[in-house]
């Protein structure tokens, strides 16, 4: 019987170099916070929601742009606990960036956005014409 010997698939310095080309699509850790997104079709539009609880709607800015969806905004917290007093810190303040690649054609030009109970909730309707850029205002629902 012959005997092979074990070969790992990646060593530290190789698995590093195999998982840095894809930092860039995976969240950062530190301060920039990276919302996760459902999305689905309701009828003839295309839905998307995400929780970003704390910040303020007229803060959060939110665009369409040849069927990529881009939401950014800034959680800011007022606290007067100096840091180092903390036992455990998780609930994060710093910017919100998320580009979303949406799945269907949409229409720009028909989409809306409300901000509920900290849900962003942006509808845009499905379709095929001439792709633009639009900003989409954010509504507080009432």
């Amino acid at each position: 019987m012959r005997l092979i010997p074990w070969q790992p698939l990646f060593d530290e310095d190789g698995f590093d170099r195999f998982i840095q080309p894809m930092r860039g699509m995976m969240p950062t850790v530190g301060t920039d916070i990276f919302p996760p997104v459902d999305i689905y079709e309701d009828g003839e539009k295309l839905v998307v929601e995400t929780p970003i609880a704390g910040i303020d709607p007229a803060k959060i800015d939110v665009s369409v742009e040849k069927d990529v969806l881009t939401i950014k905004g800034a959680m800011e917290r007022k606290t007067e606990v100096d840091e180092k007093n903390y036992y455990r810190k998780e609930v994060r303040s710093g910017s919100l960036f998320r580009t979303i690649p949406l799945p269907v054609h949409v229409l720009e030009r028909g989409a809306n956005a409300t901000y509920e109970n900290g849900m962003l909730k942006i509808e845009i309707p499905k379709g095929t014409e001439e792709k633009t850029s639009i900003k989409i205002e954010v509504k507080p629902k009432k």
